[in-house]
């Protein structure tokens, strides 16, 4: 578990497997988290099928909450690692510092924050009077833990960065088994119900945070978190390069609270409440996919920032290359198993089958353009790595743009199922637009980087 990756040295495919799958699968069981929720609290006996809405009206806000994890955790390590590979550690050990910082200041404000608000948020995201209960009793838990998740999130990321995938991987193991075992004891076995679920997951955050800290604070690590050094030039940067991967978790968040409002419009009384629901499962499914990309992509990031601050161009394109290789390779997997097993999936939550049938649709409609969005996610995350900041955050503003503008506009002119239909054209539209990007820029770019002294 402490094997390290040589970013300056090791074979370029060597090194992608080594940090992609680990982190990959990281992302992946991560997302369990939120997946075994609603897998039990949709068999909640007598109201699950509300309590799992209500739960999914929940999903994109805490999603929201812990984006701020990667928001400090992505800039942060970006940051760090273009200074390990420049050789200068003593540089890396206050850009940590000033994140662990950041994080820490970042929980108390949303804890605070957001336990004032919830109620408000709640009713404007999607809920409804018959949701609203199971929503705020399993959001008030969860952000009684705000510490923890970003804490754990953010963390991982210095965790990676610093060559240690598999410790990574295991910080984010630890909760999801966790949170896989306490799970049907806190909602079955002490008749918790959707609080058991929540409770669930902060112990299991728990855990994973303190693994991780006692990681960092080891003396295994090259580089450890200390106190002192704060400034907030450093800070602003940190915040710079993390804000375009933040904007693309928070809005997605902010995009499945409107999808849920805009459901819940059109659907009206009969079909509202369903629709959410249905689209829960779907975006359950959607995210085993969404993030295991993200774990390819941002896992490997630390391989194109520590070689650009080692002005290796040719290491950071050939990684590039097979960055999106492995990406293709996933994503194509994915679509095949989209058209053959969602039903399975969807059984998983639930037996309705006006449900099932509508969930199975909405899937097959979600990942259209799943096999394009790997152009998105490398290129986008690999300018982040490759500071350039500015123009990553504008692929993803654009994509997010084109999302909220399609899902508000086709159920105008159709019905509330076409806004489904957003996601498969903000995705494609998107991906061309980025990869033409890239293309015309990255070799300038580097140019300019191998020419600086």
């Amino acid at each position: 578990m402490n094997t390290t990756a040589d970013l300056g040295k090791a074979p370029i495919r060597t090194l992608v497997l080594q940090l992609a799958i680990p982190s990959m699968t990281a992302q992946f069981v991560n997302v369990l988290y939120s997946i075994i929720d609603r897998m039990y609290i949709g068999h909640i006996a007598g109201h699950g099928t509300l309590a799992l809405a209500g739960a999914g009206v929940c999903g994109p806000i805490v999603t929201l909450l812990t984006s701020f994890g990667t928001l400090v955790g992505i800039g942060g390590s970006i940051t760090m690692g273009i200074r390990m590979g420049e050789k200068n550690t003593k540089k890396a050990e206050q850009i940590l510092a000033n994140s662990f910082l950041m994080l820490s200041i970042f929980s108390i404000l949303l804890t605070i924050s957001f336990l004032l608000l919830k109620d408000k948020l709640l009713m404007w995201f999607g809920a409804s009077e018959a949701t609203f209960p199971y929503a705020n009793t399993y959001l008030t838990i969860y952000t009684v833990g705000t510490f923890f998740a970003l804490m754990a999130t953010g963390l991982n990321y210095f965790i990676n960065c610093q060559g240690f995938p598999l410790v990574g991987m295991f910080t984010v193991l630890i909760g999801a088994g966790c949170n896989i075992l306490l799970d049907p004891v806190f909602i079955f076995g002490f008749h918790m119900g959707i609080a058991g679920a929540a409770v669930a997951t902060v112990i299991s955050q728990i855990l994973s945070c303190i693994f991780a800290m006692r990681f960092l604070f080891g003396k295994k690590v090259p580089v450890k978190i200390t106190f002192g050094q704060y400034d907030t030039k450093i800070m602003n940067r940190i915040l710079s390069l993390g804000f375009s991967p933040f904007l693309i978790l928070a809005t997605d968040s902010l995009i499945l609270i409107l999808l849920n409002t805009i459901l819940q419009k059109y659907g009206g009384k009969s079909q509202g409440d369903m629709f959410i629901t249905c689209a829960t499962i779907a975006q359950s499914y959607l995210l085993l996919i969404t993030s295991s990309m993200i774990g390819i992509s941002g896992g490997t990031q630390a391989i194109l920032s520590y070689n650009y601050g080692a002005r290796r161009a040719d290491r950071v394109k050939d990684a590039e290359r097979n960055i999106l290789g492995v990406m293709l390779i996933f994503t194509t997997i994915m679509f095949l198993l989209s058209r053959l097993v969602p039903r399975y999936f969807v059984l998983l939550f639930t037996s309705d089958p006006q449900y099932i049938s509508f969930s199975v649709w909405a899937i097959h409609t979600y990942t259209l353009m799943i096999i394009p969005l790997s152009f998105q996610y490398v290129f986008v995350d690999g300018l982040t790595a490759l500071d350039r900041p500015k123009t990553g955050l504008a692929l993803s503003v654009t994509r997010k743009s084109l999302f909220v503008l399609s899902a508000a506009i086709l159920p105008v002119f159709f019905d509330a199922k076409a806004a489904f239909f957003a996601e498969p054209v903000a995705d494609g539209v998107c991906s061309v637009l980025s990869t033409v990007v890239f293309l015309l820029l990255i070799n300038r770019h580097l140019q300019k980087r191998c020419q600086t002294v």
